[in-house]
């Protein structure tokens, strides 16, 4: 049942994005106009080198490539509007526009953090038990485990899109970010916002998950009796870590932080950056730290020079 506030008018919400400084609004566009062109180009280019690659149809890659059509919605669920806002004055959204964002959004920012732990539990057969690799890792638990992240993405989506439907809203709110976030939807409401608290269990509990196998993984290559077991090791695990902790950290400090303690500039730039920069930087941290991958882009770009 919808509630009193929702009743009596669908509510408008006005984002304001970073209107506050109209000085860099050509700049900031400009900026986040190349961000997501290199985004794009990045994830896609990832999935079409991952596909015609036939030394790259591995576990490793299956859930790269995954990870990059993930990365690829969730920056474009959430760029066009932010480009749009920066050259129009008009920055009002629709409440069931705004809805749609947060919840399209929530699905693949949801399931982006179950990929990333499925990532990590491959890494930790990999490192822990690799003459079981093949065994364990086999083609029935990769697609199981790529279809339950994006499963439950979808299902804590729903789930959190319901409890912000009952919340109540004044007709006309301004939003002071450039997405709708679920933070900024529950300060414009005037109800309880347990729906933080939500949100907040479902990130920790994936990086739970993938803290606990991080500490399996390094538990096992301390063990190992080669240097150069080692190194490799810790080596194939980099480019993941590395995701994990630019992903994982800028979340958490915004979702799990009391805002109190943030100004909202702070939360723009932060939400810029896990909703805009880190689609862009996955690609390149994974290619830029794989040989496999740099190889295959060389290959692929001597051809097409080829074919001109």
């Amino acid at each position: 049942m919808a509630s009193d506030g929702n009743q009596s008018g669908t509510p408008t919400f006005i984002l304001l994005g970073f209107s506050q400084y109209p000085e860099i609004q050509v700049p900031l566009f400009l900026v986040f106009l190349f961000v997501y062109t290199v985004a794009v180009v990045g994830n896609l280019g990832m999935i079409i080198i991952i596909k015609l690659n036939s030394k790259l149809h591995t576990i490793m890659y299956f859930f790269l490539s995954h990870l990059s059509l993930v990365d690829f919605c969730f920056s474009t669920v959430v760029t066009p509007k932010l480009l749009e806002n920066l050259v129009v004055e008009d920055r009002t959204i629709s409440f069931s526009g705004c809805i749609m964002q947060f919840c399209f959004a929530c699905i693949f920012g949801v399931t982006e953090t179950f990929m990333l732990a499925a990532m990590a539990y491959e890494r930790f057969v990999a490192v822990c038990k690799p003459l079981l690799y093949a065994t364990i890792m086999s083609q029935k638990l990769c697609a199981l485990l790529v279809a339950g992240s994006y499963t439950w993405g979808i299902a804590c989506s729903l789930t959190l899109t319901y409890f912000l439907l009952e919340l109540s809203f004044c007709e006309s709110t301004f939003i002071n970010n450039f997405v709708c976030d679920h933070s900024v939807i529950v300060s414009a409401s005037y109800s309880d916002p347990y729906v933080s608290l939500m949100l907040c269990f479902i990130i920790v509990s994936s990086l739970g998950v993938i803290l606990t196998t991080y500490v399996f993984i390094f538990i096992a290559v301390i063990k190992m009796p080669s240097a150069v077991g080692r190194q490799k090791a810790f080596s194939t695990c980099a480019s993941h870590l590395t995701a994990i902790t630019i992903f994982h950290g800028t979340v958490l400090f915004l979702y799990c932080v009391p805002n109190s303690k943030n100004s909202w500039l702070i939360v723009k730039v932060g939400s810029v950056f896990y909703t805009v920069i880190i689609p862009m930087l996955n690609p390149l941290i994974y290619s830029f730290r794989n040989k496999d991958v740099k190889e295959s882009v060389q290959k692929l770009m001597n051809h097409s020079i080829q074919l001109c």
